[in-house]
């Protein structure tokens, strides 16, 4: 496979990066991951200033060039032969080489790379759910970051190693709901959609942003508060949402059961969905 290392297109097996990489040895790094629909990158505005932003927070100076960023997934996709093909990508952009032992200084020549592989399948709908045991970790900064520090997620990965097809939720150290492993989570009850606040430490998604405008599209109200696990309990439907997957329909959380992909706030969201899926760069254009 063909992916971008620091300005070049190279094999994987090729790729290279310096021991004393501070996102390495440190974790001072961030990235995004988003889908790309024949050659097309979804919400790739919004990817890229979620990433601008952690940059800044982390004190990595480089200024992410859009057509740039367009020009290498472009190429990325030819030299892989994927252009008929849904991909996701990734792109990482960690400190850089620094000097070891000194955790505050300016990074201006930051290790980048950008990698494509073949996307989930878009025919799986439904997933089952469970509350982990795990609490999750609170964000490092004032905000949760998409960062290297992915610890926490990972533990969370293991207490479910038996399970491996089913999404854990975290609930914070008080006892709110908070977001999934790899997703955030919406549920549905009565004529109300309900998602945890942006205050409990989860990381503000861009499928979460899609999903909220959606809704208001089609005038269903949403609201995004403070909830305890009993919450779910009297939901109809409960919905997880990641850039890789899309929407996925929760058929069971522990052992809860709900409509799935039955549901028609997911029903409705998934056609929205499909509507857009090749035509946005950013959310604003909605």
């Amino acid at each position: 496979m063909y992916i971008y290392c620091n300005s070049q297109f190279i094999k994987d097996t090729e790729a290279t990066i310096s021991p004393f990489d501070h996102g390495f040895l440190y974790g001072i790094g961030a990235f995004e991951t988003f889908r790309i629909y024949k050659g097309f990158p979804f919400l790739l505005h919004d990817h890229m200033r979620r990433l601008q932003e952690a940059l800044r927070e982390l004190g990595i100076y480089y200024q992410i060039d859009f057509d740039e960023i367009k020009s290498i997934i472009k190429q990325l996709v030819k030299l892989n032969g994927f252009e008929e093909e849904d991909v996701t990508a990734r792109l990482n952009i960690s400190a850089g080489v620094g000097e070891v032992g000194k955790l505050v200084q300016d990074y201006r020549q930051p290790t980048i790379l950008l990698f494509i592989r073949k996307a989930p399948s878009l025919e799986v709908e439904e997933k089952n759910a469970a509350f982990l045991k795990l609490r999750r970790n609170t964000p490092e900064g004032d905000f949760r970051l998409k960062s290297h520090h992915y610890l926490n997620n990972i533990l969370g990965k293991r207490e479910l190693i038996n399970h491996p097809d089913v999404e854990g939720i975290f609930l914070t150290r008080e006892g709110y709901i908070a977001e999934g492993i790899v997703s955030n989570i919406f549920w549905i009850k009565g004529n109300k959609v309900y998602t945890p606040s942006l205050d409990t430490g989860i990381l503000n998604g861009i499928t979460r942003l899609f999903v909220i405008k959606c809704l208001a599209i089609l005038n269903i109200p949403c609201e995004e508060g403070f909830y305890p696990k009993e919450e779910i309990k009297g939901a109809s439907e409960v919905l997880i949402t990641n850039s890789s997957q899309e929407i996925l329909a929760v058929k069971k959380v522990d052992s809860y059961e709900l409509a799935g992909k039955d549901g028609e706030v997911y029903r409705k969201l998934n056609e929205l969905y499909a509507r857009f899926r090749s035509k946005l760069l950013s959310i604003d254009e909605m």
